[in-house]
């Protein structure tokens, strides 16, 4: 399985990849923002985003609201400090398949993953 990784702290991507590694997930693309990310995905080709919300250049909403309009069945799980129920609702309504507020920890990212795969395959 391969991940693409959206945040543009390389503190938090590291987390990430911890977290993935314990699932056996090594295949990973780091994107430092919407705009780069957007600019690679198509090439990448992932079997799942984690997407951050606040970022430089192109937020994470922007991202994913370009990204749905060429694919609606990658799986992609936000990963943000916004926990405005409000917040929620836009990112749903923009097209997520998940939710993980900052700060998590690692067992409950592994849960939000795994239910988004089973729910995808």
């Amino acid at each position: 399985m391969k991940v693409m990784l959206v945040d543009d702290s390389k503190t938090m991507r590291n987390i990430q990849k911890q977290v993935l590694a314990q699932l056996q997930i090594t295949d990973i693309i780091e994107a430092v923002n919407g705009q780069d990310a957007l600019s690679r995905v198509g090439a990448e080709n992932p079997d799942l985003i984690l997407l951050d919300w606040n970022m430089p250049n192109m937020d994470g909403l922007s991202f994913l609201k370009a990204f749905r309009q060429n694919d609606m069945s990658t799986p992609v799980i936000m990963v943000t400090t916004e926990a405005e129920r409000r917040r929620v609702i836009e990112a749903i309504k923009a097209g997520v398949n998940n939710y993980v507020v900052k700060p998590f920890t690692p067992d409950e990212l592994k849960t939000r993953i795994e239910e988004t795969m089973n729910k995808a395959a």
